[in-house]
């Protein structure tokens, strides 16, 4: 029995060093995308436009990743559940990260005109359709080889991929930020994060080299995958993809507000110091790397629904709170601003990765599960700085952004009541060879289940 153990928490430990690891190398891509958008590309890229437009167009470029990401998620997802998570998460790293390094080389405008924000537009295409393949992907590597007891807690290990990547990105611009000039940082030291992503795809390259397919997936291989999963998730499950998009509103669209905007907001309304703002997303997405899993653990003890929800309902509450901690331009009371909108979103996003797994039956669970989570990029991430920067112009006011996020939430809310619900029944338990998914069916769906319980 301990051999048996052993043999499957080996390669299951390795499936989530290289699920975290990958996660976070992408995301910090992601994100130093999103921190330049905010503090330099609006008069590197749209010098002669006017202050406020310029940040619209910059957060315009960010927006083409988003609304790129279905379409890595449809990529991605088809060789995913054809070819395997592995395989496909090597290419995943690989794309993302050379559109990475050659934004970090790309001339401004003052060099090359106009050229350089269509490549900036083309560069962060490349970025959203390899982070758009990528989540699907790692969380399944990590969670297919958990155990069904645990899937929330191991669904939950990649989702650190977001606050590592955030730690890596502002640490990089806060360093180079402060190692530079302001005149040296817009020049050149700005670009040193974007090129130093060579060295971390090499990192990322060598770890998920080493790691096993996932047991879930080797049984599909063997019983024959799906000739196009992409077409099969969307026929089965059109209705969970579409409301999996909308339960991530509530989540993902302040994220966006709480860790990018929030930069244009404190340094362009509010003249706070930027290193400062800096500094507390670092104190914040530091905290983040005990919440997430905290809340992935709590949903397999009372439920996926149950945690999902309290986050959704935090969220709401907390906008107006939110802005009001920032207009008072109090240092602590600023740090508790931000340090508390990562908790709120990390209540959703702890228990999303199995919640919207949990959703599909493992031969078209990469695709469906990707296009769910990635659609919401379109309507809710993406969106959701433009839409705030469009309010405060509008209105010089932070009460339509927080009414913005209350909106999000009442529509995240409404969708997880709709979500169907699928029970999963459990083969007996048996000695973890790490082979016995191949001689049984993982999951057995069944829907409607009235009562509330694990997803």
């Amino acid at each position: 029995m301990a051999i048996a153990d052993r043999t499957r928490r080996n390669p299951a430990r390795r499936a989530i060093v290289a699920s975290v690891v990958g996660t976070t190398i992408e995301w910090y891509d992601f994100f130093l995308y999103g921190t330049a958008a905010a503090l330099v590309f609006p008069h590197l890229f749209f010098p002669h436009a006017a202050p406020s437009v310029g940040i619209l167009a910059s957060f315009g470029t960010q927006f083409v990743g988003f609304a790129a990401r279905p379409i890595g998620a449809a990529i991605f997802g088809h060789f995913g559940d054809r070819v395997g998570r592995k395989a496909t998460l090597v290419a995943t790293l690989m794309l993302m990260g050379v559109g990475t390094v050659l934004i970090g080389a790309l001339p401004d405008y003052a060099s090359i005109g106009i050229a350089a924000p269509i490549l900036l537009v083309v560069l962060r295409a490349l970025q959203g359709i390899g982070v758009g393949g990528e989540w699907g992907g790692s969380i399944l590597l990590s969670m297919e080889w958990g155990s069904h007891g645990r899937r929330g807690l191991s669904a939950s290990w990649p989702q650190l991929g977001v606050p590592l990547g955030l730690l890596l990105a502002t640490f990089a611009v806060r360093f180079m930020d402060g190692a530079t000039s302001a005149a040296s940082f817009d020049s050149w030291g700005w670009r040193i994060p974007f090129l130093a992503s060579v060295v971390l795809i090499g990192i990322g390259l060598l770890v998920r080299l080493n790691v096993l397919e996932s047991p879930t997936f080797k049984k599909v291989a063997g019983s024959g995958p799906v000739r196009l999963p992409v077409v099969a998730a969307i026929q089965r499950y059109w209705r969970e993809i579409v409301l999996i998009a909308f339960v991530r509103v509530a989540e993902q669209a302040p994220f966006y507000l709480f860790i990018t905007f929030v930069l244009t907001y404190g340094t362009k309304h509010l003249d706070l110091d930027k290193t400062e703002l800096l500094n507390y997303t670092l104190v914040a997405a530091t905290l983040s790397l005990l919440s997430i899993p905290l809340f992935g653990w709590l949903s397999d003890r009372v439920g996926r629904r149950r945690v999902y929800a309290t986050g959704i309902i935090l969220t709401a509450a907390f906008a107006f709170p939110y802005y009001a901690l920032l207009n008072s331009k109090s240092a602590g009371l600023v740090l508790l601003a931000v340090v508390l909108s990562l908790v709120v979103h990390d209540l959703q996003y702890g228990p999303q990765a199995s919640l919207i797994a949990e959703s599909f039956e493992p031969d078209v669970r990469y695709s469906a599960a990707g296009l769910g989570y990635q659609l919401a990029s379109v309507i809710a991430g993406g969106p959701a700085p433009l839409i705030a920067a469009a309010l405060l112009t509008r209105y010089g006011s932070s009460d339509a952004i927080a009414l913005y996020m209350v909106g999000c939430a009442a529509v995240s809310l409404l969708a997880l009541m709709l979500l169907p619900r699928r029970r999963r029944a459990e083969a007996p338990a048996t000695v973890r060879t790490g082979d016995e998914d191949l001689a049984r069916p993982a999951v057995e769906y069944v829907h409607p289940v009235p009562a509330e319980g694990r997803p």
